[in-house]
């Protein structure tokens, strides 16, 4: 396999890991498991995501984490999922300086999602990027393999929306596997694709493991030169729009993957490991990742 040196991984175990989660998590819990995120090496944290409580109630204390996590770690890329311009507003007020903007490839989870069309979300995002010069923005594109509502999802859907990014001058995007129903080939289609087209762009990938293909799926897109991953601490996740999303591709498992085949990602496993245990003991969910597992028994060598 041709593989890149080193990979940078972003856990958003605290923002799309927790949204699901309908055990309101204390907030000082929050913090400590983020706090382990960091100790373990991580350098980029989905800390939070700035959208209105009554939709997600697990984000009430959005402006509360931003700035506990400011304060304490103020060179930590701690970033924020908006999904529109009042939840920008809201970013840019707590301190928060990178925010992700979520627009789905699918109009049909667009609209389940964030109440609008895709037409509309683009025109959001347009108001968002001239109204908040302050802001990085990242844009994640949902749905960019398959939709729940209505299925595979055309490339022509993404381009699309890439075009968009080019021509707003956003430099990083995030494909989402929202449903985690993409296959290795479809992974490495879409990518050598988008790298054509696109060449300009720094591309994520996102993957949910809801058919445990994720790790397969990163292992062909580090092939095609994706060094940049979102996944989960403990495989936490979900997307309350989304039926039958199942949790992220667990951030251990993903460490200890990469770390095998040689590519470096600057994380310590035994620490990181540490931390899904306490999110196994103070969150009310299930942690899906393997890791843990191996740590804990008897008859296998970690």
């Amino acid at each position: 396999m041709k593989l890149p040196k080193k990979v940078r991984i972003r856990d958003v175990g605290p923002r799309d890991g927790f949204q699901n989660v309908r055990t309101f998590i204390d907030t000082d819990k929050k913090l400590e498991i983020i706090d382990g995120l960091v100790t373990a090496g991580i350098q980029a944290i989905e800390i939070t995501s700035f959208v209105n409580p009554k939709a997600i109630p697990q984000m009430a204390d959005a402006a509360k984490v931003a700035a506990e996590v400011r304060k304490k770690y103020p060179d930590l890329e701690a970033l924020a999922l908006v999904p529109n311009l009042r939840g920008a507003e809201n970013a840019s007020k707590a301190g928060i300086r990178n925010v992700a903007y979520v627009v789905s490839a699918s109009e049909a989870h667009n609209k389940a999602n964030v109440n609008r069309s895709i037409d509309e979300s683009v025109e959001n995002l347009k108001e968002l990027v001239l109204q908040h010069p302050e802001l990085n923005v990242r844009v994640d594109i949902a749905t960019a393999f398959g939709c729940p509502y209505s299925g595979t999802t055309p490339p022509e859907n993404v381009f699309r929306l890439l075009k968009v990014c080019r021509e707003l001058r956003i430099q990083e995007v995030t494909l989402c596997d929202t449903i985690g129903i993409a296959n290795p080939k479809q992974v490495s289609g879409l990518l050598n694709a988008v790298k054509d087209g696109f060449p300009e762009l720094n591309i994520a990938l996102h993957l949910h493991n809801t058919r445990g293909m994720a790790l397969a799926n990163m292992a062909v897109a580090a092939e095609c030169g994706i060094t940049n991953f979102e996944t989960s601490v403990g495989g936490l996740g979900g997307c309350p729009f989304a039926p039958g999303s199942e949790g992220n591709a667990a951030t251990e498992d993903t460490v200890y993957m990469f770390e095998q085949m040689g590519v470096e990602t600057g994380i310590d496993l035994e620490k990181l490991i540490e931390t899904v245990s306490y999110v196994q003991a103070n969150v009310d969910a299930l942690v899906t990742g393997k890791m843990l597992k191996v740590k804990n028994s008897t008859c296998i060598n970690f």
